[in-house]
């Protein structure tokens, strides 16, 4: 079964309110995108600017990109599943994931555990939830006693697991509808798919700086490599990606906090794989690489803010081409 080629965004931009994100989905759509996604960190939820999205650009799919296992309660990721589904019919998509120990654990309180379990049981508990089911279960990392959603859903939205290493990305393909990858190369993705299977969708989150100023590709991806590769989830999966011995001077010196020393031990090659950049033309390039090695929907996150970004949006639309 062959999967769609879909092409995305991922939502919101950085620098713009929420509140004036509507003449950027109108145009999204007329430029040829077909999906928006969005990202819950340390900023917005990842529902709220999909609900807006859902009213001001009614043909686009609408997907989270990804939304932690932890941080709702089984009836409430359930309610609002059912909201998104209700406010954009057959056009949201859930993408779920452990999120990192930072999220959960340091910033919510909630112990990071058995996150691979618990990433698998909620989604048996939503696709029961979502079917209508009245459920009463023990699953291993949370009970649930009675919950029948009482808001129709006529159609199953596709649950996507963000996935790093085999055992999740078995998961995405064997109980999920495909896996949602991030901070990885277009080489690496060769690495990845081959773990979810065949037919399902590969739903990539790529960071894309648009610029051909070196020196400040250098200073961006170093900055952002350091805060993400640093954290566990992240190093783990890089050092099974094989490169252990290239990230082992960052790693060393961030654990003796020395951030400095940290940042400047990335190397300039891996800069280069992860961050995408130059001129809009190898900027398409390169995302065509992630596309050729089995992502189905590429989901570029545009580094920078304000209007620069909006021309680096048009630049790289689908209709541009």
């Amino acid at each position: 079964m062959s999967v769609p080629q879909r092409h995305g965004i991922t939502v919101p931009f950085d620098g713009i309110p929420l509140h004036e994100h509507k003449s950027w989905f109108e145009e999204l759509e007329q430029l040829g995108y077909t999906d928006l996604w969005s990202a819950e960190a340390g900023a917005y939820d990842a529902f709220t600017p999909l609900a807006l999205a859902a009213a001001w650009a009614p043909t686009l799919r609408l997907g989270t990109a990804i939304v932690p296992a932890y941080t709702r309660g089984a009836a409430t990721i359930a309610q609002t599943v059912a909201a998104m589904c209700s406010a954009a019919p057959g056009r949201f998509a859930l993408g779920i994931g452990t999120s990192s120990d930072v999220i959960v654990q340091n910033w919510n309180g909630i112990p990071f555990e058995k996150p691979y379990q618990r990433v698998r049981d909620t989604i048996r508990f939503l696709r029961a939830a979502l079917a209508g089911e009245k459920v009463t279960e023990e699953y291993e990392t949370f009970a649930v006693k009675g919950f029948r959603l009482g808001a129709a859903v006529e159609q199953m939205p596709p649950i996507l697991v963000a996935a790093l290493r085999p055992g999740m990305l078995r998961l995405a393909g064997r109980e999920g509808d495909g896996a949602i990858i991030n901070w990885l190369s277009a080489e690496d993705v060769k690495t990845v798919v081959p773990h979810v299977g065949e037919g399902k969708e590969i739903v990539a989150r790529i960071f894309v700086l648009a610029t051909t100023d070196r020196d400040l590709v250098r200073f961006v991806g170093r900055r952002s490599i350091a805060a993400y590769l640093n954290v566990p989830v992240y190093a783990q999966f890089h050092e099974w990606l094989g490169r252990g011995s290239m990230l082992a001077p960052m790693w060393d010196a961030w654990k003796a906090g020395d951030r400095a020393a940290a940042t400047e031990a990335i190397p300039d090659e891996l800069i280069d794989q992860i961050i995408v950049h130059g001129t809009a033309d190898e900027i398409r390039e390169h995302l065509a690489r992630f596309v050729a090695n089995g992502v189905t929907t590429p989901a570029p996150a545009i580094l920078g803010t304000g209007e620069d970004v909006r021309e680096v949006v048009r630049a790289l639309a689908p209709n541009a081409k």
